[in-house]
């Protein structure tokens, strides 16, 4: 590493621990292939307030405590509180998250020399951190990510999420649906962002012989399946399936529904999935599976002859890089960033949202054509971490220059 560069101090409140694993892994597989070029630290602010321990008595999973400060992977990763009261006075947690976080970068970002901060999500994370940039002298680089930011088009919080954008030195989307559908709309021109779309592991996620993967899962190795993976919340649309298949299983008897995930904050699904497979007859035909391993889930699509998401919208879907680095033809909705994934006829089908006839048709003809599978596979291959870094790289050092820091300025003094 170049110790004249870039020095990245991520900022984000969405990021894995050891009490909340799965949040935010898509944040860490992407700055931490940034850390192995440049010196870089995380600040995750954690909200809080007096009645979590209370609300976790009716809903366990919510706000999980974790541990304030562990190295991970090497990396520094330091979780300062917030107030942030559950469903009250959400236009206030920008404010109340630089507040409570800004002694924390200060001497964060002194220790580490940082040069800029890299925020994820444009509220409340963006504009707290074009906050506390403007106190320490840094420039500051906002993310948008995908439903999170679009849900706040019309809510009491476009204001400050406009203000964020309009003070962040540089702007990033995942997906140019993000640029159109949140940046526009929001007073920024697409001159200001950069698209940087996620990338795939493929060490973890490949092809793998589907016998055995079948014989792992205990599946019939004539079994037709399906997989759908991500939070069980009404966002991702498991339950928008889990009634067509019935009559699927008029064409394929054998069909099997491996559903891979878990609860989020947003809330969780399995018990209502679980209903909804019994109202309709197909509980022998869904299954549940959890949350999995990257290197256990690539099993899971080893298993499968297609993906279905039937989600109501995504900035850049994690998962269908996944499964189609597994070589598995992929059936989702034309929503968000999903059409720029799924980019090619050969690759899947795109049904608009939500049209039930046209969903089940997709899936059918998904099951019956014949897939090039290793050209699937390619495409995956194609959109591996290694440009997505050397995108992200050139902007830090573009936008955190080692000039941007002169006479103590940004590090607290």
């Amino acid at each position: 590493m170049n110790p004249a560069g870039a020095r990245v101090l991520v900022y984000s409140s969405l990021f894995p621990s050891d009490a909340a694993p799965n949040a935010g892994l898509f944040i860490r597989e992407r700055m931490f292939r940034v850390a192995a070029r440049l010196p870089l630290a995380v600040v995750a602010p954690q909200p809080w307030s007096p009645f979590d321990a209370l609300i976790r008595r009716f809903r366990p999973g919510f706000r999980p405590p974790a541990e304030r400060f562990e190295r991970m992977a090497g990396i520094d990763v330091h979780r300062p509180r917030f107030l942030s009261l559950p469903g009250l006075l959400k236009s206030l947690d920008g404010w109340l998250m630089a507040r409570g976080t800004e002694a924390t970068v200060r001497r964060v970002a002194r220790t580490l020399g940082a040069t800029v901060i890299d925020a994820h999500f444009g509220y409340p994370d963006g504009y707290a951190a074009t906050r506390i940039g403007a106190r320490l002298g840094l420039p500051v680089v906002i993310s948008l990510r995908g439903s999170k930011d679009r849900s706040l088009l019309g809510s009491s919080r476009e204001a400050p999420l406009r203000e964020a954008l309009a003070s962040a030195a540089q702007l990033i989307a995942v997906s140019d649906s993000l640029i159109r559908e949140v940046g526009q709309p929001l007073g920024q021109p697409p001159e200001r962002f950069e698209r940087v779309g996620n990338g795939v592991d493929l060490t973890r996620f490949h092809r793998v012989d589907r016998h055995e993967a079948r014989a792992r899962l205990g599946l019939a190795p004539e079994a037709r399946v399906l997989i759908g993976v991500g939070n069980l919340i009404p966002l991702k649309g498991f339950q928008r399936v889990i009634p067509l298949l019935a009559r699927l299983r008029h064409r394929f008897p054998d069909l099997v529904y491996l559903i891979v995930g878990g609860g989020a904050s947003q809330g969780d699904l399995g018990a209502e999935l679980a209903r909804l497979a019994a109202e309709h007859g197909v509980s022998d035909a869904v299954r549940l599976c959890g949350r999995q391993t990257p290197d256990e889930l690539r099993w899971y699509y080893g298993a499968a002859d297609a993906f279905v998401l039937a989600t109501e919208y995504e900035g850049w879907a994690n998962v269908l890089l996944e499964a189609m680095a597994c070589g598995l033809p992929v059936v989702t909705t034309r929503v968000g960033g999903n059409p720029e994934v799924v980019s090619d006829p050969a690759l899947g089908i795109l049904v608009p949202f939500w049209d039930e006839a046209a969903f089940l048709g997709a899936v059918i003809r998904t099951l019956e054509q014949d897939w090039d599978r290793e050209a699937i596979a390619r495409h995956a291959q194609a959109n591996a971490w290694d440009r997505r870094v050397d995108q992200l790289i050139g902007i830090f050092e573009r936008i955190g220059a080692p000039s941007a820091i002169q006479n103590g300025k940004g590090s607290g003094e």
